[in-house]
């Protein structure tokens, strides 16, 4: 079966928490701390094979988790880092979360980290100083990245084959390559992409098949829209027209507005059009037919007079379509060649350093009475309370040296914190003084 589409809940395995250890050993007195840091959560990373050519896996294996970091140990053994989740997925699957995309995975063996693994907490050995020789603190492990990932299969194909339903071109497909698409004579007999490679003097061309389109397509009409995204990777579109169409000029204009709607960068792709089942047809019914079709198009148009069950002409269009898709390669990978690595700035930009950014931090007051409480956000701020285990006098008391440091508590008692106020720091909360 065919799936070119799927959810899963993607979640990298969460960081060991550090141990609180001291050395205990015969005839050394007062032994110094010797807890371990914990291990590294494991990686969610995506792996793209020819392998693979579907996500149905996905739809029976909706959760994907990495393995955890085991905690630290005792003699300063730092816990063993989480193993990493590797999974293949087809070449082209495309990676989105929230809508935005993650990655595009769209050559073969790529890879990429679509969800990274906590780190491990610092063991209290971490912690030992000339004035704080026992220390009884040690983090926790932080969690792993977790999200709902909407996963895409974009085919990768050189030439996409276009056009209404019964138009002819699984029939095309299935003469000029070794694919053997549903073939019959009625309307959506394609009812997913189909990809066959057809042998061009040598060279190998890849053809997909998607189902064919209607009016309002780009709207959700029909079938063609849920699978139009395999052919925007394509370098020529091959527009299919039945010869025997009332109007093959009108079915042209609206399969190409169909096209421009679902992408203005689609409808500009290089195009190649055939006019399909012309061996019963008299003369001058085709001409007629290309007329019609050139009169929309324009003249800079190539079109062909064929027959795919009858093998005619087709040769001549593959030869076609093999130069334009040479042609495409070349121009993309020139105009790819002369991007510029860096954007010039052409104005003085003044902007936070990078560590600046990460000491910034707010406080903000929430509530009255008995349920106000301070909410304190910042990104460094809130790692630190990350790798603090709540409810530890130790932990929670080293959280409040750094908030000194920073200058925190002093900004929560000026907008009238008490020793008692809450604070709430991430997932986290205390009291403002232990």
């Amino acid at each position: 079966m065919f799936i070119d589409t799927a959810k899963v809940s993607v979640k990298a395995g969460k960081g060991g928490d550090g141990a609180v250890s001291f050395r205990k050993e015969i005839y050394v007195d007062k032994g110094g701390p010797d807890g371990g840091d914990g291990g590294r959560g494991g990686d969610v990373i995506f792996r793209a094979t020819k392998n693979v050519n579907t996500l149905l896996d996905f739809r029976y294996q909706p959760k994907l988790e990495a393995k955890p970091g085991a905690n630290g140990k005792k003699r300063n053994m730092a816990g063993r880092s989480g193993e990493d989740l590797i999974v293949e997925v087809p070449v082209g699957t495309v990676v989105k979360k929230d809508g935005e995309v993650v990655v595009d995975l769209a050559e073969d063996e790529q890879e990429a980290v679509v969800a990274a693994g906590g780190k491990g907490g610092f063991g209290n050995a971490h912690f030992k100083s000339s004035t704080r020789q026992a220390p009884r603190v040690a983090e926790v492990g932080e969690p792993g990245e977790e999200y709902e990932a909407d996963l895409e299969l974009k085919l990768l194909a050189d030439v996409g084959l276009v056009g209404f339903p019964n138009a002819g071109k699984s029939t095309f497909l299935s003469v000029v390559s070794a694919a053997r698409p549903e073939i019959a004579n009625y309307a959506f007999t394609t009812l997913t992409p189909n990809l066959g490679v057809a042998t061009v003097d040598g060279d190998d061309v890849l053809i997909a098949d998607i189902p064919g389109l209607i009016e309002g397509a780009s709207e959700g009409k029909g079938l063609g829209q849920a699978f139009l995204r395999h052919v925007e990777r394509t370098a020529v579109l091959l527009h299919v027209i039945d010869a025997y169409a009332e109007d093959a000029g009108e079915n042209y204009r609206i399969i190409r507005e169909e096209l421009t709607k679902y992408s203005a960068k689609l409808a500009d792709r290089p195009e190649v059009v055939v006019l399909n089942k012309c061996e019963g047809l008299d003369e001058e019914i085709v001409k007629m037919q290309m007329a019609s079709v050139l009169e929309v198009a324009g003249n800079d148009v190539k079109i062909f007079a064929i027959s795919a069950a009858a093998k005619m002409g087709l040769m001549e269009v593959l030869r076609e379509l093999r130069s334009e898709v040479k042609k495409y390669r070349e121009e993309e990978a020139q105009r790819l060649s002369e991007l510029p690595r860096e954007v010039p700035v052409e104005f003085e930009v003044i902007q936070l350093t990078e560590e600046a950014g990460e000491d910034f931090w707010a406080v903000q007051v929430v509530g009255k009475g008995e349920n106000r409480r301070f909410v304190v956000k910042g990104k460094k701020i809130e790692r630190f309370a990350l790798r603090t285990k709540f409810g530890d006098v130790h932990g929670e008391n080293r959280l409040r040296d750094i908030m000194k440091k920073m200058g925190i508590t002093n900004e929560i008692l000026r907008l009238g914190g008490e020793a008692t106020s809450r604070v709430e720091i991430g997932r986290g909360e205390m009291t403002l003084f232990e």
